[in-house]
């Protein structure tokens, strides 16, 4: 990556636009404010504010890489879970072979900090995308972006845009469909060849592998998973043997979210040797913080304890602000603030007086705009001013409510700050 690019970050001045951050901060460079080491609880951060832990972030990245050697995969890891360009550098740092990203724009963020392997797991087929990602082909030689194709419309759209424009081929791969009711995708095998049909007659494309996503398989279990990855892998061999990968350097064959990447990882073993060496990619995103509801509970690590555990790394601080009645309290963060798309938050710890302890008694309830409802019950010691320390559920709608996250330790020094982009 660009450590230019990755440095002018730091050298952002701190103001209005981030919320949770010291007011007394405002003017300092990001660089100059990590490098005051503030506490997070007594040095003028204010409330809501959330915090990624330094320890836990750097666990989750070790286990990963560790996960990922141990079963022969590449690992591309989804950037749109975080679109931080400081969490793509330590997820490379940590042995990844790209990064994983959905949409042109989020492309260009990569792009700008210097990212040299990208997956586009989506078809794109606006014309200005297109003629953007040939430019960046086209005046950077060690880039490399693979791109999902699911249908001949699409494939004759690409074409017809990349025409002209680069004389370097695209590199695409046939998105099979996790069944009837997936998302994207082409449905059937028939259908599939049709597409791959389609690329060999665009020179403006080359068909370098076949891919999809397990989590959309319909009541997705380890049999129905196991069964759509097999087919997965039997489509990468079919086109192999057809002479539809000829000329390849490397076939990809990729899958993998957060929640059946041990189901992956065994049907990928398992992958015959084909006319080319074989990219195994996986593209889980969620790990880098993990979380304490969704994927706690669909963490493939519960299925294998033995290989390890990843540990939520997200917490969201916000103060008591209202107590009207004995069993019923609002803290000051809500919808804005907190992922809320699959769990509400989760109380856990309560703050005061420097003395931290279980929330015993506290559940959140409900979020307005800027509000989480608490119900309290009589075991419960809540009262006005206290900090209330929230785990939240679904890292992918979390980064995505703060610009500038504080990386903190154990002790509450904050470290560094994680700029997002969305």
């Amino acid at each position: 990556m660009s450590t230019e690019a990755l440095a002018g970050l730091a050298e952002e001045h701190v103001d209005h636009r981030f919320k949770g951050l010291p007011p007394d901060a405002d003017g300092l460079t990001v660089a100059a404010l990590a490098a005051q080491r503030r506490n997070l609880f007594t040095d003028g951060f204010a409330t809501p504010v959330l915090a990624l832990s330094a320890e836990r972030l750097e666990h989750n990245l070790r286990l990963m890489e560790t996960y990922a050697t141990r079963h022969g995969l590449a690992f591309a890891p989804h950037g749109k879970t975080t679109m931080a360009p400081q969490l793509f550098q330590r997820q490379i740092d940590y042995g990844a072979w790209g990064i994983t990203l959905a949409v042109p724009h989020q492309v260009r963020v990569a792009r700008a900090y210097g990212i040299q392997r990208v997956f586009l797991a989506n078809e794109v087929v606006d014309p200005a995308a297109l003629r953007w990602i040939a430019g960046q082909l086209s005046a950077d030689p060690d880039f490399r972006l693979v791109c999902y194709v699911d249908s001949v419309r699409g494939v004759e759209l690409m074409d017809a845009a990349l025409r002209g424009v680069t004389d370097r081929p695209l590199e695409v791969v046939v998105e099979l469909a996790a069944g009837e009711g997936a998302r994207t995708g082409v449905r059937t095998e028939a259908e599939c060849a049709a597409v791959a049909d389609a690329v060999a007659a665009a020179p403006t494309l080359r068909l370098v592998g076949v891919a999809g996503y397990e989590g959309e398989v319909p009541r997705a279990d380890p049999e129905r998973v196991r069964a759509w990855l097999l087919r997965l892998v039997a489509l990468a061999v079919d086109f192999d043997k057809a002479g539809r990968f000829a000329g390849v350097e490397e076939i990809v064959v990729s899958a993998g979210g957060s929640a059946w990447f041990d189901a992956v990882a065994g049907v990928f073993a398992e992958i015959p040797a084909l006319s080319s060496p074989v990219l195994k990619l996986l593209r889980s995103g969620a790990y880098v913080s993990h979380d304490d509801g969704h994927y706690r509970r669909l963490t493939p690590f519960n299925r294998v304890p033995e290989e390890g555990a990843l540990e939520p790394a997200f917490r969201l601080w916000a103060q008591v602000v209202s107590r009207p009645s004995a069993d019923q309290a609002f803290v000051n963060a809500g919808k804005r603030d907190a992922a809320h798309d699959l769990d509400l938050p989760f109380a856990q710890v309560v703050r005061r007086d420097g003395v931290e302890r279980p929330a015993t008694g506290v559940s959140v309830t409900g979020l307005s705009d800027q509000h989480a409802w608490l119900r309290t019950t009589d075991e419960a010691d809540l009262e006005v001013g206290d900090w209330l320390g929230m785990g939240l559920s679904h890292p992918c709608t979390s980064f995505d409510k703060w610009q500038l996250i504080p990386l903190v330790e154990a002790d509450g020094t904050v470290v560094d700050y994680i700029r997002t982009f969305f």
